[in-house]
Parts: C-alpha cells; structure tokens; sequence
C-alpha cells in the first residue's frame, strides 16, 4: 500500500470524524438553558421542581455542607459570572453574606428565597438574630416557592405559565407533606414532644408541630461542635442534657456524630437518629430532596421518641 494512499485514507477517516467530534463538544443542551445558581440543596431542589428541564440548576453547597460557615472558592466565583440568576435563603444562613457577595461581584441578580417571611428571633447571647432555618416547615416552604416561580418566570417569561403550573403541583405536595406531619406526630403524647438537637435548627418545625426544641447549653453547629470543647464546656453540655430529662438527642448530617455520641454516652441518653438540617441528603439517598429529607426527618424522630 502507498503512502500516499495511506495519507489519503487517514485525511478522509479525520474528515468524516470531524463533525460528530465538533457536534459532541459544542452541543451541550444545558449550556443554551437559563443558569440558576442557587446557595443550598433545598433551594435547589425547590427551584429544580419548578423548571423541570428548562433551566440548568446548581447548588453551591453539597449534602453535609454548612452554610454557616462556608467559605466561597473560586469555582464558585466563575459558576456566578456563568449564572443568569442566584438564589439565596438569606436570613444570615450564609454566613458573612457570601451567597449575596458572590452575586454582586459577578454583576448577576440575586433573589432571596425568604422575602415576606416573619422570621423567628433568637436570643444568642443576649443579641437578637432571626433565624434563618425557615424552610423546615411546609408552610414556610411555600413562601420560597411562591419567590422563586416569580424570580424564574421573570427570568424567562416565555416559559411563565409551565413554571406555574408545575409550581401548583408542588404546592399541593407541601400541603400534604404537612397533614402527613401532623397525621404521623399524633402517636407521640404533647409532654414527650421534646426535640434536643445539636443546633438551633428546628424552631420553625418545633413551634409547627407542638414540640419544645432544645440545643445544649455550650453546643454549637458543624466544625465548631468540637472546637474549643474545653473539659468545663463539656460539663456544661453534659448537665444541660441531663436537665432536659430525655431519653434520646438527635445529630445532624452536617456535623460529626463521634463527639455527640460520647458526650450522650456521658450524659446516660441514647442517640436518637441522625436528621437532615442545613442540608439534604446525597444523590440516591432517602434524604435527596426537600420532601424526602422532611418524611425522614419525621420518621426518625418518630422512632427515636416512641
């Protein structure tokens, strides 16, 4: 065979393997779609369940993740220059405003989920705060949907009235997510509705559903449970959940369980499951969206108090 019959064939093989290489690098079918960059998993679920298929959606944050104490990272910075559209909880559930930061530095429009929510207040060493954790409550989950399908339909007019409809759907959902709750914590007698917890996460659930929430004297949320728990700070924890006269305390998915665990061992009360706070549960998890994080949630404290 000669050599130029062998470059002959080789130019052709290139030639008609070009265009389907050019075709699978350039048509990428989510790149011609709306950018929605959202803070959290549940805002991303949230918004997911509107857009279906018409917009990209991403969350900043993974399953585990706390948006307390998050530190943006460069990608994060280059995923909001690419973004058409951000969402946030707000509230100060993203620490030092970084949701808000990253926004206004890539010159991109920012919504807050929360908008005409009455938040909860907190005493936090004698300063009032409000407490951002409003999601945990189907009712409050609405008023995030309600913001989003008016940010996205804004976003993308032409397609308003597909994310309405899916947006009524899901409504509907919440509604019966909520008379499930209720339905589920009618076998658990009013003076055994105590939820301890690691943080403050639960008010909003708490106060929905006729339970007093609890966090430890000296507890605190994801990294900084275990830093500086000095020997007088863990005698703190330790009584105050002593004091709480409970059998069981609950973890959180985005703080870690080896230290609560002992400090429970200590104080002569069992762990009661560990729940879905500041964020859902990894993909093909139980926990993976917000409905599923909440049944889970539910049947977790269900079997740990009964």
């Amino acid at each position: 065979m000669s050599r130029q019959f062998l470059a002959m064939l080789v130019i052709g093989l290139i030639s008609a393997a070009s265009p389907l290489l050019t075709a699978s690098a350039s048509q990428d079918p989510s790149r011609n779609k709306p950018f929605i960059l959202c803070s959290t998993t549940q805002l991303a679920d949230f918004t997911r369940q509107i857009v279906g298929d018409r917009c990209r959606v991403v969350s900043l944050l993974g399953a585990g993740a706390d948006p307390h104490t998050y530190m943006p990272t460069p990608n994060d910075a280059r995923l909001a220059l690419e973004a058409d559209l951000c969402i946030q909880n707000g509230l100060n559930l993203e620490g030092k405003n970084w949701m808000g930061t990253l926004a206004k530095d890539a010159g991109k429009p920012v919504v807050t989920a929360t908008d005409g929510l009455e938040p909860l207040v907190l005493d936090e060493g004698g300063m009032k705060v409000r407490d951002p954790h409003a999601w945990f409550t189907p009712r409050n989950a609405a008023i995030y949907v309600n913001n989003i399908v008016r940010a996205v339909s804004q976003l993308d007019p032409e397609e308003k009235s597909e994310y309405e409809a899916r947006a009524q759907l899901y409504l509907q959902q919440l509604r019966v997510l909520d008379a499930w709750i209720r339905a589920q914590f009618n076998a658990i007698p009013p003076d055994r509705r105590i939820l301890v917890t690691s943080h403050d996460a639960f008010n909003y659930f708490a106060n929905e559903y006729g339970f007093k929430n609890h966090a430890p004297v000296g507890w605190s949320t994801g990294s900084e449970l275990g830093a500086g728990m000095t020997p007088e700070r863990r005698k703190m924890v330790i009584d105050s959940i002593r004091n709480l006269n409970v059998k069981a305390v609950f973890v959180e998915t985005s703080v870690n369980p080896k230290l609560v665990r002992e400090i429970a061992r200590e104080a002569g009360v069992k762990i009661g499951g560990r729940l879905y706070s500041d964020s859902m549960g990894p993909e093909g998890s139980a926990g993976e969206t917000y409905i599923g994080m909440m049944r889970e949630n539910v049947l977790t404290i269900l079997h740990g108090l009964k």
